[in-house]
C-alpha cells in the first residue's frame, strides 16, 4: 500500500506488514469453508439488512480469499500468517514535513482549487468547511485522486472478515458495502479499495460512507469513486457532522515559555486562550491570535514534546483528527491548509531524535500503565497521553522534563 494511503480512524488508524499469508496445505479446505461462510451465516446478516439475493450473489460473484493481505490469520496457521507491523520503527514527527513533500501537496492543491473554485464556492457555503482544508485531506488520502485503488472491496473485505485479526469490525464494513450496493451507488464491480477496503478518493470505510457521503452533483448516486464534487463534498459533510466550527481557525504555532510544563498538552486542559497568553505564550510571528476566541478553550499540542515546534489548537484541531486519529496528520493537514493560503513553514525546527521500535514504546506503555498513568492505550504510539506520561515521569525521576521518550528513557521505563 502506498504511503499516501495509509488508513485513518474512520478508515482504520493501523498499518500492518504486508508480509503475506500463503496458501497452506489446507487452503482448499479453507476455501470451502469460506464459500460455506458466505453462503450461510453472512448471507444471513445481508439479508437483514434488506440486501437482496441478486445484489448479494453479483456482489461475491468470482470473490475469492485474497491470501496477498496483509494482516490474516488463516485456520491452522495462527501467529505464523504475519509478522509485527511494518510500522514498527519510530517516525520522528519532523519527517511527515520535509519541505518537497510539503511542496507537492502546496502546488497541486492550489492548482486544484482553481479548477474546482465554484463546486468549492457551494461547499464552503453549506458546510461551512474552508476549502483549503478539504483540499489537504483530499491531497493526502488519494493524492487528489490519481492514487490507484486496486483491490476489489468487497473480496478485501470478506478475506479479512473471514480470517482476518479483527474479523467483527471487517464484517461489519463488508454487510455495510453491500447496503451502498444495494442502494445503487456503485456496483460490487467499480466498488474499487485500498488494501483495507477504504473507498474513493477520500479513502472512507464503508461505513462511514453510509454515514457521509453525499451526492453532491445531483446524479442520484453518492459516487465517492470518480464523481470529484461528490468526493469532496464528503470530506466537508464529514468534518461538519463532527463539529468542525467555521469561527475558529484549526491552530496557530507558538513560542512557549519553559515555565509552562509540556505535561500541560492535550485537550483534557480546561484552559482558556486568554489563560495562555497571561502565561506569556505568543505566536511565533508575534501576530495576535485574532478576536472573539479569547474565552473558548484551547490546547496545547508538542507532537515531539519539546524537540520541536508547539501550538495552540482549537478543537477543530480534534475534528481533524476524527478523520484521522493521528497528531501528526492532523498537523499535516492543517498546516498544508495553511502554505497554500501563503503561511510560512514552521518556525521552530524538529530535532533529530533517537531511533526506538514500536514494541519498545509499547513495553514502556505497559510500565506505566501498571504505575496508574493514563498513555492512552499500549499501542506503540506516541500520543499525547503517553507524550504527558513520559514528561511525569522524567519529572519523577528527576530527569530533563521534555515529554518524550529517548530509547534509554524507555529502557528504564521498561526495567
Amino acid at each position: 500500500m502506498k504511503k499516501l494511503l495509509a488508513p485513518c480512524l474512520i478508515l482504520l488508524t493501523v498499518c500492518f506488514s504486508q508480509a503475506h499469508a500463503k496458501p497452506s496445505p489446507g487452503s482448499a479446505q479453507t476455501e470451502r469453508a469460506f464459500v460455506q461462510w458466505i453462503n450461510g451465516p453472512l448471507w444471513q446478516k445481508a439479508r437483514a439488512r434488506n440486501v437482496s439475493r441478486t445484489v448479494f450473489k453479483n456482489a461475491f460473484q468470482s470473490v475469492k480469499l485474497n491470501w496477498t493481505l496483509p494482516d490474516l490469520r488463516p485456520p491452522g496457521q495462527g501467529q505464523r500468517a504475519h509478522k509485527p507491523s511494518r510500522q514498527s520503527e519510530f517516525r520522528a514527527p519532523g519527517a511527515y514535513f520535509k519541505q518537497r513533500h510539503m511542496a507537492y501537496n502546496i502546488k497541486k492543491g492550489r492548482a486544484k482549487m482553481k479548477v474546482w473554485r465554484r463546486t468549492l464556492d457551494k461547499i464552503e457555503q453549506r458546510y461551512g468547511v474552508p476549502r483549503e482544508i478539504i483540499i489537504s485531506i483530499w491531497g493526502k488520502e488519494t493524492a487528489f485522486g490519481a492514487a490507484k485503488l486496486p483491490y476489489r472491496a468487497v473480496e478485501v473485505l470478506a478475506t479479512q472478515a473471514f480470517m482476518g485479526r479483527r474479523k467483527a469490525l471487517f464484517e461489519k464494513e463488508l454487510l455495510a458495502a453491500l447496503v451502498i450496493i444495494q442502494q445503487k451507488h456503485i456496483s460490487a464491480r467499480k466498488m474499487k479499495s485500498a488494501w483495507a477496503g477504504a473507498l474513493g478518493h477520500p479513502q472512507f470505510m464503508p461505513t462511514a460512507f453510509l454515514k457521509y457521503a453525499v451526492d453532491f452533483d445531483g446524479d442520484g448516486h453518492k459516487n465517492i469513486w470518480t464523481s470529484v464534487p461528490d468526493a469532496l463534498a464528503s470530506i466537508a459533510h464529514f468534518l461538519a457532522r463532527n463539529g468542525w466550527d467555521q469561527n475558529q481557525h484549526w491552530g496557530r504555532e507558538i513560542r512557549l515559555p519553559s515555565s509552562i510544563s509540556c505535561t500541560l498538552e492535550g485537550p483534557d486542559q480546561n484552559i482558556r486562550r486568554v489563560q495562555w497568553q497571561q502565561k506569556g505564550v505568543t505566536r511565533v510571528n508575534r501576530a495576535n491570535f485574532g478576536t472573539g476566541n479569547d474565552n473558548k478553550k484551547a490546547f496545547l499540542l508538542l507532537p515531539a514534546g519539546r524537540h520541536g515546534p508547539a501550538f495552540l489548537v482549537s478543537k477543530n484541531f480534534y475534528v481533524l483528527k476524527t478523520y484521522n486519529e493521528s497528531d501528526v496528520y492532523a498537523l499535516f493537514i492543517g498546516h498544508v491548509a495553511d502554505r497554500m493560503r501563503g503561511a510560512a513553514p514552521f518556525k521552530a525546527g524538529w530535532k533529530r531524535l533517537s531511533s526506538f521500535s514500536r514494541r519498545q514504546v509499547r513495553l514502556a506503555q505497559v510500565k506505566l500503565e501498571e504505575s496508574g498513568a493514563d498513555v492512552g492505550g499500549s499501542d506503540g504510539l506516541i500520543g499525547y497521553k503517553t507524550r504527558i506520561s513520559i514528561g511525569r515521569w522524567q519529572q519523577r525521576n528527576g530527569r530533563k522534563v521534555n515529554c518524550f521518550p529517548s530509547r534509554n528513557d524507555l529502557a528504564r521505563i521498561s526495567n
